[in-house]
């Protein structure tokens, strides 16, 4: 018996293998790709896997010790309240075929999506939860912005208005029904952003400084900065950051092909600039580098090279990590001395102010003489 079972195991191991080598027939003669879907599926654990537990112990990390608690409950409780959100209207408004402005409420609940209902050559359902992942994350990286400092439920409201005010109509402009149908407004003008380097990073970046002005600054800010009170914590949520990257930006794709194999390989190498420049910027200005600034700056790498990833290649990469790491770092202490806005864990300065520079720099690496794609 025990033979058998073992043998029964190994059968269905190689029965797995052989369905993600290998395209099926789904309804209607259309074809579902295995391999795609599988990486789609991992991809979208490794992006909820960014904000759960990766951005929360990275957040968790910079602020005084009796508020880890409450970043950490901020982090879960906006990945709850914006999963049933992208459920009930978010994702038809998102990725909905109404127009090139607004996708309509025709997806809502996800009506008419079955089980064998398609978005390309992946099952809509993944499409479905890889791209709720992105919508999880986007909003709890505003939390940086007013942590310490915003009511539970103020944050709560917050979100689900930002959410549906914001991140849906602005992914359906740039991306528009993704699989599904044509691109949004902003798409068809010839906006590119692969990843999500106008669609997360500068949206996030952009409302963290104008909900951080309106709120107001900490109290001594700017003569009293309480320092990380556990660095240890924020790199271990920056490691997850940075693994989970790769299924954000090579799952964009949306395919298991070279594509999604280039958007990894610039991703770990702008990332990995980008901690450099920012490390070696320290050491000359402070006389040692730091951990916090370390991980600050790969964090901008990551947000930099977002919006290029899938179209660039290696030069690109390169240039966004040098460019990110230099212009996040100025703008880190722009806003911080000169401005004196109090976005706490520099959600702009690193997430707007790199995925506009990344942004930017597409449109000249992503020309095929400079090795783009």
């Amino acid at each position: 018996m025990r033979r058998i079972r073992k043998i029964g195991s190994w059968s269905v191991v190689a029965g797995a293998v052989l369905l993600a080598a290998s395209p099926v027939f789904a309804q209607e003669g259309d074809l579902l790709n295995g391999a795609n879907t599988a990486w789609i599926m991992t991809s979208t654990a490794l992006v909820l896997f960014m904000t759960l537990p990766g951005l929360a112990l990275f957040y968790g990390g910079l602020v005084q010790a009796k508020n880890i608690l409450s970043v950490l409950m901020h982090c879960f409780a906006i990945a709850c309240l914006v999963s049933v959100l992208w459920l009930v209207v978010l994702y038809s408004v998102a990725f909905g075929d109404a127009n090139a402005v607004f996708g309509g409420f025709g997806k809502a609940f996800l009506w008419g999506v079955g089980a064998d209902t398609l978005a390309g050559d992946i099952p809509e359902t993944v499409f479905f939860m890889f791209q709720m992942t992105f919508a999880i994350i986007t909003p709890a990286l505003i939390v940086g912005a007013f942590v310490e400092r915003m009511k539970f439920s103020a944050m709560l409201w917050f979100t689900a208005l930002w959410a549906t005010l914001v991140y849906a109509p602005v992914a359906h402009w740039i991306w528009g029904g993704g699989l599904l149908s044509d691109g949004g407004w902003l798409g068809d003008v010839g906006v590119r952003d692969f990843a999500g380097g106008l669609v997360v990073h500068l949206t996030a970046g952009v409302s963290a400084v104008v909900a951080a002005v309106m709120i107001g600054g900490r109290e001594g800010f700017p003569r009293e900065i309480t320092p990380p009170h556990s660095p240890g914590f924020t790199m271990i949520g920056a490691a997850m950051l940075w693994v989970g990257w790769f299924g954000f930006n090579g799952g964009s794709a949306l395919a298991s092909d070279g594509a999604a194999g280039m958007a990894i390989t610039v991703t770990h190498v702008s990332a990995a600039l980008g901690a450099l420049v920012w490390m070696v910027i320290e050491w000359v200005q402070h006389g040692r580098p730091s951990l916090v600034g370390m991980v600050t700056g790969m964090v901008a790498g990551l947000a930099t090279i977002t919006p290029a990833s899938g179209f660039v290649g290696p030069l690109g990469a390169v240039a966004c990590g040098l460019g990110g790491g230099l212009v996040c770092y100025w703008a880190t202490q722009t806003l911080k001395h000169r401005l004196q806005i109090d976005d706490s864990l520099d959600v702009f300065a690193v997430h707007g102010i790199g995925g506009a520079t990344g942004t930017l720099l597409t449109a000249v690496f992503a020309w095929s003489a400079v090795g783009g794609l």
